[in-house]
């Protein structure tokens, strides 16, 4: 078993603890009304996408989401979140330094020796989470979990599918497609976002993502017999007959969209298998990025 391999089956633990811990955090996590913004870099500016949709969704308050080396100067935040596995992310570390004394900010990491502990005003360290592998998995959905528990989201119902996610056999035919299209709607986009960054990463395989209403509007275009389209989330009207009328495989999203990412999970360590290749050193990747 890989390491990735290993570190996705342990999610639904992660889960379970990550949510239990949420009330501990309440103090330094965002707060009713307060305008926020997530950031992160790769994975966790997916997450972060997720995160502040959930929150705007919730009527918690506005939220935004920013790649950390594009958050916007001079726009005024309560609190600035970002969340690193690593806690050493160049672009991550250079936004905490700039926002010092100005506004507050929280840390989400695994690993609390590293500089991020000094950087943020507050951190939260979900150490139990951290993973040997250099693609994400448990950490970046962990962290997701503590959000979602914070704001009344999590259930049982979560970790529930997240089993089953892991039990279940794979869509049949999926690993021999040529192309993949992930789709989201509402905080699910983030999360198409990561599952097509997974199969690029781990598998080096051909994926887009979309928000669900927008594969209409050209990308469907590319959809044929050889070719496969996953759901994170229900779909809209219509959708899943239009791609089967092009010959591609449709993938419903039936369990709750944080499991159904522990499906492509799986499944883009099944095509690096496949293919012959290491999903968890990826090429030209390294566990942080460091400019």
């Amino acid at each position: 078993m890989t390491d990735a391999e290993d570190e996705l089956h342990s999610q639904p633990e992660c889960w379970t603890r990550a949510a239990a811990q949420a009330a501990r955090h309440r103090g330094v996590l965002p707060a009713p009304g307060e305008r926020v913004a997530v950031v992160g870099c790769g994975t966790s500016y997916f997450m972060a996408q997720a995160a502040a949709a959930l929150r705007e969704d919730a009527k918690q308050g506005e939220t935004d989401a920013f790649a950390a080396s594009e958050f916007p100067a001079g726009r005024r935040y309560d609190r600035v979140v970002a969340l690193t596995r690593s806690g050493t992310t160049t672009e991550v570390l250079d936004l905490l330094g700039k926002l010092r004394g100005a506004t507050r900010t929280t840390a989400i990491t695994a690993d609390p020796s590293t500089p991020v502990a000094d950087a943020a005003q507050d951190v939260v360290v979900l150490d139990f989470a951290d993973e040997r592998s250099v693609v994400q998995t448990r950490f970046a959905t962990t962290a997701l979990t503590l959000l979602r528990a914070h704001l009344g989201l999590h259930s049982d119902t979560v970790v529930t599918d997240g089993r089953a996610a892991l039990a279940a056999d794979l869509p049949e035919d999926l690993v021999d497609r040529g192309q993949f299209t992930f789709l989201g709607r509402g905080w699910t986009v983030g999360l198409a976002h990561e599952a097509a960054l997974k199969m690029r990463e781990a598998a080096q395989a051909w994926t887009e993502s979309y928000p669900a209403m927008e594969y209409r509007h050209g990308p469907i275009s590319i959809a044929d017999g050889s070719t496969a389209t996953w759901m994170l989330g229900a779909a809209p009207q219509g959708l899943a007959e239009q791609v089967r009328a092009t010959g591609a495989r449709w993938v419903a999203g039936g369990l709750d969209p944080l499991a159904e990412l522990v499906r492509v999970q799986r499944l883009a360590v099944a095509v690096a298998a496949a293919r012959g290749l290491d999903a968890d050193r990826p090429r030209h990747l390294t566990r942080s990025v460091i400019l």
